[in-house]
Order: C-alpha cells, then sequence, then structure tokens
C-alpha cells in the first residue's frame, strides 16, 4: 500500500493530518507532496494553516 493510499485512509477517518504526524505514522517526508497527489486523483482535501510556538504549519482534512 503507497503512502497516499495510507494517508487517504487516515483521513477518511475524519481526523486532520499535520506533516509531523504524517512523519510519524507513515515515515512520509513530504505531506504535502502526497495530498497533491490525492488532490490529483479527484479527493478534496482542505487545508488549514495552523500556529503553534511561533510556528506556522498545514493540517489537512478530507472534504465532503
Amino acid at each position: 500500500m503507497t503512502q497516499a493510499q495510507r494517508i487517504l485512509i487516515y483521513l477518511k477517518t475524519g481526523k486532520t493530518l499535520t506533516p509531523m504526524q504524517a512523519l510519524q505514522k507513515f515515515g512520509c517526508f513530504r505531506l504535502a507532496a502526497r495530498i497533491a497527489d490525492l488532490r490529483k486523483d479527484g479527493h478534496t482535501i482542505w487545508t488549514n494553516y495552523v500556529q503553534k510556538d511561533n510556528k506556522i504549519f498545514a493540517a489537512y482534512k478530507l472534504g465532503k
């Protein structure tokens, strides 16, 4: 199973996914690229930018 497929299954649970979580859960260093692949395949994925500890990062969630 590819990283993109595993990420899609995870997003289908209704949870959000950040780059740090993707690295820990799936060994994925390039989450934005995998999200782009999923969008190219027709999946709607929302991006929410989160600020924490003076850092800004993306949190992705599957749309309906």
